[in-house]
């Protein structure tokens, strides 16, 4: 698996909505893009870089998005959600290229009570007023679920000697530097 040309595979990230007394888990596949539209928290870091040696003949790939929720949620407000998992693939520079095959999933971990035969019960559901933050939460936890994927992966040499190299991370933390992204080292 790559992602913009470099090394990636599996990223999760989570997030915890108090207000809603929910928690929110994203887990990507991150396997798409093209080295120059990697982005890192706005910053073109893929533009910058020097390019990964042998990239892709074209930036095709498929990404998975699990999200996985304790919120009271109906099948409906769980496709929300899961829409919303591109737009923190778009964060990271994806453009869902031609050929790209993007999977998004949501499910929720909150237990209606169990209806009796022949009777129905009313079943307690967060108001879609209430939906922004889990929205936000999921944009957030997956583009950092992709980062996450990159960060971690190491250079990696697999199938007729196909090497994948890692993301180089001492030149991504000086572009975020020049960014006004990261504070400054003493």
């Amino acid at each position: 698996m790559t992602a913009f040309d470099w090394k990636a595979g599996v990223g999760t990230a989570s997030r915890v909505l108090p207000e809603l007394g929910a928690t929110l888990g994203v887990l990507v596949l991150a396997n798409f893009g093209a080295a120059p539209e990697l982005r890192v928290d706005g910053v073109p870091i893929g533009r910058m870089l020097l390019p990964p040696e042998a990239p892709r003949p074209e930036p095709a790939g498929s990404c998975i998005v699990g999200v996985a929720t304790d919120a009271p949620l109906s099948s409906a407000q769980l496709c929300r959600v899961a829409r919303r998992a591109g737009l923190g693939l778009g964060r990271t520079g994806s453009v869902a290229h031609h050929g790209s095959g993007e999977i998004f999933v949501a499910f929720s971990s909150s237990r209606a009570p169990r209806a009796v035969a022949r009777e129905r019960r009313a079943v307690e559901l967060l108001p879609g007023s209430l939906l922004d933050g889990l929205f936000a939460a999921t944009v957030e936890a997956t583009e950092e679920s992709v980062l996450n994927a990159l960060w971690a992966a190491v250079d990696t040499t697999g199938r007729a000697g196909r090497r994948a190299h890692a993301l180089p991370h001492d030149d991504v933390l000086r572009l975020l530097e020049a960014g006004d992204r990261l504070q400054s080292r003493p």
